[in-house]
């Protein structure tokens, strides 16, 4: 095989882990096309997620509560996580998964707020060395709970998170209008992260897209993957444009040869995967999120500027600068649906005029994403049987958080020199 210097890699996938990728690779010396069957990056998961850096929110969800609270919450359309009961194999062998990856709990939680420390530094060097603007908010996370009995579990995570070197701080009722005085509502008790911060992914993402165009990145953008193989000797794509076409014919496919291959690919890594040999059982969760437009000084001076997370709800919140306001949260396990939900939704929109009745939601933008998870929670980022292929994928709704660290890793393993 060639050097890391003379490498040619295609990077599938144009999300914030295939710009980071490719960025990584580019930097490392490598020759890289990054595939995309939309026009622009960041346009499926990458688009419009929570909009939160959080090592504090780095717990994995193999437990047995969880379990236990999706089985009750089957039959609640609005609650935070729904299982579509309809069969699939897919779904099923992704939650058996899930289950034996329960005693893994405390180990998994550890590795991944030690990635997401690791993810942070990548990714402000990252924006300060390509001038990226996505509207960071650097006020921390606060974890708020109404409960004696949710704020104690949250204590016992604060011990794992400690364990992988985060420090976060228990505050009381008063601490907590201190922090954020927008917020309204009785409380316990929180947690604060100072370290943990915001931002705009897709912002970031196309910023960094920019960058890698710069540095010499090929961008085959509106080229959809149709199918990849892997020999001893080289890796092909097979692509197609997805571009609309005045004439009523198929455009026609393209075949690029490689040395290696970066498989980035979201939800679409499990198919890819199968046809490269490997298996990779990402499966999509859905999530939603609202962006409420913040047009009127009153409505600016009503919404919360530090980023919150109400873990009974399971949601999430970031401001993106004065004018934006950014809601998400949800789980569901639905296939590959990404039809919104008016019902899932109106929890979102209903979540705000409680707790922040002064801000009006009457411009929200609604939104959805199908998050690749993997059943431990925790991303693939490995060699496949084939070893000019690669994978660094299933960040779940950890992408924005964890993907400046695994870039650099995968990075690192596809320029490496043969043995």
């Amino acid at each position: 095989m060639n050097t890391s210097q003379s490498l040619d890699i295609a990077v599938i996938g144009a999300g914030i882990t295939g710009i980071t990728t490719a960025y990584n690779l580019a930097k490392r010396g490598a020759r890289v096309t990054i595939f995309d069957r939309h026009p622009y990056a960041a346009m499926e998961t990458s688009f419009a997620n929570g909009g939160q850096l959080s090592a504090s929110n780095a717990e994995v969800w193999n437990s047995w509560a969880t379990v236990l609270k999706g089985l009750k919450w089957m039959t609640t359309p609005g609650a935070p996580l729904l299982v579509n009961p309809k069969p699939s194999w897919h779904k099923f062998s992704w939650m058996m998964e899930f289950v034996r990856s329960i005693p893994k709990y405390e180990d998994n939680t550890v590795t991944t707020v030690r990635l997401a420390l690791e993810a942070r530094e990548h990714l402000r060097r990252m924006a300060a060395d390509e001038g990226i603007d996505f509207d960071c908010e650097d006020r921390g996370i606060l974890h708020f709970y109404e409960s004696k009995k949710d704020w104690e579990a949250a204590e016992r995570v604060t011990g794992l998170l400690a364990r992988g070197g985060l420090e976060r701080r228990a505050v009381t009722p008063s601490e907590i209008r201190s922090i954020e005085p927008a917020l309204r509502g009785n409380y316990y008790g929180g947690f604060y992260t100072p370290s943990d911060f915001t931002g705009d992914i897709h912002k970031f993402t196309n910023g960094l897209a920019k960058a890698c165009e710069r540095i010499g990145v090929v961008m085959r953008l509106s080229d959809e993957v149709l199918s990849v193989g892997a020999s001893d000797r080289s890796v092909t794509v097979i692509s197609q444009s997805t571009e609309p076409q005045l004439e009523k014919t198929s455009p026609p496919t393209q075949v690029s040869s490689f040395d290696r291959v970066v498989v980035c690919g979201g939800v679409k890594s499990r198919e890819l995967a199968r046809a490269l040999g490997d298996r990779i059982n990402v499966y999509p969760v859905k999530g939603y999120s609202i962006t409420v437009q913040l047009p009127e000084k009153a409505d600016q001076e009503a919404a919360p500027w530090v980023s919150l997370l109400d873990d009974a709800a399971k949601i999430v919140t970031s401001r993106l600068g004065r004018n934006r306001f950014r809601v998400a949260g949800t789980a569901e396990f639905n296939g590959y649906n990404r039809d919104i939900r008016a019902e899932r939704i109106n929890p979102l929109i209903n979540w705000c005029r409680s707790h922040f009745p002064g801000m009006s939601t009457r411009q929200s933008v609604p939104w959805t994403g199908l998050r690749p998870m993997m059943p431990d929670m925790l991303p693939r980022v490995a060699r496949g049987r084939n070893p000019r292929v690669f994978y660094n994928t299933g960040h779940g709704h950890l992408g924005w958080t964890l993907s400046a660290a695994t870039a650099d890793a995968v990075g690192a393993m596809a320029t490496a020199r043969p043995n």
